[in-house]
């Protein structure tokens, strides 16, 4: 079974205010599945390979240090549309403008401490899925829930 795999990480801010369960839960009650997860400590190498699209912005160094804070949990989860699912999920970047019911708006302020970050096409979140996990650390298994989560032509 191909699922569409996406990166999410769980920004130091989400550690530090104990939202990481909660967090967690919503992806799962959603459906999707978690195919790898881990606490890690980012480095200022990993994050400016990660946020070199940012390099040229004044605020790129800010941006490393917020994520260096304290360790993140980096996930791999896995679903039909997962990429677009845990976008929207997740809400608008900026905190105060996204709308309640959404990882952000329930839970951000801000446009940088914002909860997760989470990949925004296939293209970056099978880049970035390989940056944060090993092959060994991504794991296929069975979900006895599919058919109650999907109807059986969607998967």
């Amino acid at each position: 079974m191909a699922f569409q795999k996406t990166l999410v990480l769980l920004k130091p801010g989400t550690v530090q205010r104990a939202l990481i369960g909660e967090v967690i839960n919503r992806f799962e009650r959603k459906g999707l599945r978690i195919a790898g997860l881990k606490m890690m400590q980012l480095t200022d190498e990993l994050l400016s390979e990660h946020y070199a699209h940012l390099a040229e912005k004044p605020f790129f160094q800010r941006v490393k240090d917020s994520m260096m804070a304290c360790p993140v949990v980096a996930m791999c989860l896995e679903g039909v549309d997962a990429i677009e699912v845990v976008r929207t999920l997740a809400g608008p970047t900026n905190g105060r403008k996204a709308p309640a019911g959404t990882i952000r708006g329930d839970y951000s302020m801000s446009f940088q401490e914002n909860i997760v970050h989470a990949s925004d096409s296939p293209e970056t979140a099978k880049v970035e899925v390989a940056r944060f996990f090993r092959e060994d650390e991504i794991f296929d298994y069975s979900m006895n829930n599919l058919l109650s989560t999907y109807a059986n032509d969607e998967y």
